[in-house]
């Protein structure tokens, strides 16, 4: 099977802005380019943090409500420093959690959830920030035709990994939801066919009809 990788669905022209960038110019970037972050490099170019729109509207947080109707937010001291904070250095979370071209989207949605980000910084083999990946992008994948699922699921799962008899296994794929009829030589081969097929890209959902053919051993005559 032929996962799609986060170099598939990266974006590659990705917007960065250095250390010393200031508060405007950053803010200037994510509405020129109508994005929600940006990462923020070295002079080599390696990511070395992230600033997002929650980061910026720390300061706007941190002000007295004009209407006088709320009490001055209590802030964090980590949150307090990016209030006053008026260049990327400061504003940044950091270290920049990463991803690489070659992770899987699981790997790349597990890493996003383990880090509660939204966006990774997709770095290369010297660590040089190539792209940067989404949970936008990572959704893709879910687009994917129902016609080109069950193809991949017929083809690469049922009958070139498993073996079976396309005349007698069937999957049928409705808005990516995934239905498996007929039968298996084996009991032991339907939750294998059911996680592999739950594993292909695009699949929201796998329901199982699959039955194991009867044994007829124990009906044969003893000698």
């Amino acid at each position: 099977m032929l996962h799609r990788m986060v170099e598939d669905l990266m974006t590659t022209a990705v917007v960065s802005v250095r250390r010393d960038t200031d508060f405007k110019h950053i803010a200037q970037h994510l509405a020129e380019h109508d994005i929600t972050a940006v990462p923020v490099v070295d002079d080599q170019g390696r990511p070395v943090g992230v600033v997002s729109e929650a980061d910026l509207l720390r300061k706007q947080e941190s002000q007295v409500d004009p209407g006088g109707h709320l009490t001055t937010a209590h802030l964090l001291p980590t949150e307090s420093a990016k209030a006053r904070a008026l260049t990327a250095e400061g504003l940044m979370t950091s270290p920049a959690v990463t991803a690489r071209p070659q992770w899987s989207v699981v790997e790349a949605a597990r890493a996003m959830a383990r880090h509660h980000v939204k966006r990774l910084p997709v770095v290369d083999d010297a660590g040089f920030l190539v792209g940067l990946v989404s949970r936008g992008d990572l959704v893709h994948v879910f687009l994917r035709r129902d016609l080109t699922i069950r193809e991949e699921i017929t083809t690469d799962v049922l009958t070139r990994t498993l073996g079976l008899d396309p005349g007698a296994v069937t999957a049928q794929v409705t808005d990516g939801r995934v239905t498996l009829s007929g039968t298996v030589p084996q009991e032991s081969l339907i939750p294998i066919a059911v996680r592999l097929s739950e594993s292909v890209d695009g699949v929201v959902d796998v329901t199982n009809h699959l039955r194991a053919e009867p044994d007829t051993t124990a009906d044969a005559p003893r000698r």
